[in-house]
């Protein structure tokens, strides 16, 4: 397998290879020190993108929840490209698409991209997208085994390569582990932000739409559907949500179901929505923040219809 060795940086423009060029980099399970090259990915062969940020730290969700890296450092996202699931089953996850830089190649002029030779095909038949039955293969479920857990010293080295990388400015980088620290204290001495009393907790169906406006509810009242640890029906609510309530967000999209990181399991959902623009407060709960920049999920009995809408 041959790896690239240009250091990609915000701001950098890049071309994807073409299908054979990729290929030769892929072990025989379609992946590059465990990071699969996924079908999903193959459209933007040949097409030119900025590089938005250095993935020097990710966060993960699920079992084992924790803050990872990739061993060799050389991970990139695309300014706008997320996954599509279109080859995952329709996942719903909408995931930023990991770039390892030996898929890319940097270039210098703006005009477009050479007409690249057709090697799909056979790229396509390395990809896999499954392991079993409901169980798939893709970057998400195997985050686990591409990116280690970072120890303690190690979040604080990888803060500082994040401002390397250009990631963020030093003022945004302590803002960051600021707010982290807040969050940390009031944990300890208050418990889970928004945790409320319900065993059980309660489901409520808008069926809500894409386009719709709604408005978030009150914190008091989004409390009152929580249990002690503030999770719905598995789903927590995360103390950046709280920015959110008494304003007004459009529905961007249902979410009906996504693939977990680490286990590649189908996960269903119900009653939950993304709102347009919402994402992930990660500098609330890890130190310094990722740059994965997930969707938050909104359970749908957080939300009310928007008045006149």
């Amino acid at each position: 397998m041959r790896r690239s060795i240009t250091r990609l940086f915000p701001g950098d423009l890049v071309e994807v290879k073409s299908p054979d060029e990729i290929l030769t980099t892929l072990d025989a399970n379609g992946t590059l020190d465990n990071l699969p090259f996924m079908p999903e990915m193959i459209e933007h062969c040949g097409k030119r993108f900025r590089v938005s940020r250095r993935v020097t730290k990710v966060c993960t969700s699920g079992a084992g929840s924790t803050m990872r890296s990739f061993r060799n450092d050389d991970v990139v996202f695309l300014e706008g490209l997320r996954c599509t699931g279109a080859e995952h089953d329709g996942c719903e996850k909408a995931c930023m698409l990991f770039w390892r830089e030996a898929w890319l190649r940097k270039v210098e002029d703006r005009t477009g991209a050479k007409e690249i030779p057709d090697g799909t095909e056979r790229l396509e038949a390395r990809l896999k997208t499954s392991l079993r039955p409901k169980v798939y293969f893709c970057q998400a479920s195997e985050l686990f085994r591409a990116a280690d857990p970072l120890s303690r010293r190690e979040r604080i080295t990888k803060c500082l390569a994040d401002i390397r990388a250009g990631n963020c400015t030093i003022s945004q980088m302590v803002g960051r582990i600021a707010t982290w620290l807040f969050w940390k204290i009031r944990k300890i001495l208050l418990g889970p932000y928004g945790r409320g009393t319900q065993s059980q907790t309660p489901a409520e169906t808008l069926s809500l739409q894409p386009g719709e406006l709604v408005e978030v509810k009150p914190m008091g009242s989004i409390a009152k559907t929580l249990n002690k640890v503030a999770h719905n029906r598995g789903l927590w609510f995360s103390p950046d949500m709280r920015l959110l309530c008494g304003k007004q967000k459009t529905v961007e999209r249902r979410i009906d179901k996504i693939i977990v990181d680490g286990t590649g399991e189908m996960r269903r959902l119900h009653n939950t929505v993304y709102l347009e623009g919402s994402m992930c407060g990660c500098a609330h709960v890890a130190f310094g923040g990722c740059s994965r920049c997930e969707f938050v999920y909104w359970r749908e009995i957080w939300l009310r219809r928007a008045a006149g809408s």
